[in-house]
């Protein structure tokens, strides 16, 4: 983890980490590789953002694209975000989409639903992000939901930005989360320099697709994700290659609650993990079916022999 120490917004004492990504097997060991950046033993979440991959550009040629066959999810909400390929999302709300770029995808799996995710067959590049956002203890129970947004461009000086979640640049989602959040992608002109507002509440994360980018004066790299504590009003970005650089933006109220995160699902103590799996096993109401799409269901894997602990992040230094 690199470390500076800057200043930023209306704050003059701001710590912005650098999480790496590590390389992660797809739906199992011959599935497409993608780059995992949350959690990480440093930091599970960011606001209630608890999980991102991003994958690509993958010549769907030679790898296959992506291929996942119907599996659950309990406790989250999924986003899709893709920057170029198109996927096929089924569910067992009924829900039946094609994940394009620059549109927002995002499933709730409260209590239970499974869906499957498969690059559509005149797809050649796939390149994008997987993310999930963890539910409060309040809705995490809640029911299906399945919603789509295609953000309009916002243009400023330097930059185009798509906000799918929370608001930005004077633009707001009209999409339902269970917890303020921010998602955005920001494309920044080559050598671009912008300044954006942003909610002192939240903290920040922001991906970087390709290219560096130096946010809050920490350089990050193509496939790092630069982390912000909160207190930070204002965000500066500065795009250092020669050409246009790709960001997503993730912002949200700090997630004081405990979570246990074990395969695709989430839950607050080890047997709500054994309970989902169980139900997942034996086929239950519970999740559903997924109808019209192909492959078997994904078998959940073995449990580990020690009891799964609850996460959250380290208290800020």
């Amino acid at each position: 983890m690199e470390l500076d120490r800057v200043g930023g917004g209306s704050v003059s004492d701001v710590e912005a980490e650098v999480l790496a990504a590590r390389e992660v097997p797809l739906g199992g060991p011959r599935a497409m590789s993608v780059r995992r950046t949350l959690p990480q033993r440093t930091r599970t979440l960011i606001g209630a953002w608890c999980f991102a991959d991003h994958y690509g550009p993958d010549d769907v040629a030679a790898t296959g694209g992506m291929d996942v066959p119907p599996h659950p999810h309990t406790g989250l909400q999924t986003v899709s975000w893709l920057f170029s390929g198109e996927i096929e999302h089924r569910d067992s709300l009924g829900s039946h989409a094609v994940v394009r770029p620059g549109e927002l995808n995002l499933m709730t799996g409260g209590y239970g639903i499974s869906h499957s995710e498969v690059s559509t067959a005149d797809t050649t590049v796939l390149h994008g992000a997987q993310l999930w956002v963890a539910l409060p203890e309040a809705h995490r129970n809640t029911g299906r939901d399945f919603q789509h947004y295609a953000p309009e461009p916002v243009r400023i000086d330097g930059a185009e930005i798509r906000v799918f979640l929370g608001s930005l640049a004077g633009d707001l989602s009209p999409v339902r989360t269970f917890t303020p959040l921010l998602g955005a992608q920001v494309t920044l002109e080559p050598r671009a320099a912008i300044t954006l507002a942003v909610d002192p509440g939240f903290e920040h994360g922001l991906l970087v697709d390709g290219g560096e980018v130096r946010m809050a004066d920490t350089l990050l790299r193509p496939a790092d994700l630069g982390y912000v504590h909160p207190g930070v009003d204002a965000l500066t970005l500065v795009n250092e290659s020669d050409a246009p650089t790709r960001t997503i933006l993730l912002g949200g109220a700090p997630f004081e609650e405990e979570i246990v995160m074990w395969w695709n699902f989430i839950g607050r103590g080890h047997e709500d993990i054994v309970r989902a799996r169980e139900d997942w096993e034996a086929s239950s109401d519970r999740f559903g079916s997924v109808e019209g799409g192909s492959g078997e269901r994904l078998p959940a894997p073995a449990l580990p022999h020690a009891t799964l602990a609850p996460r959250r992040n380290p208290p800020r230094r």
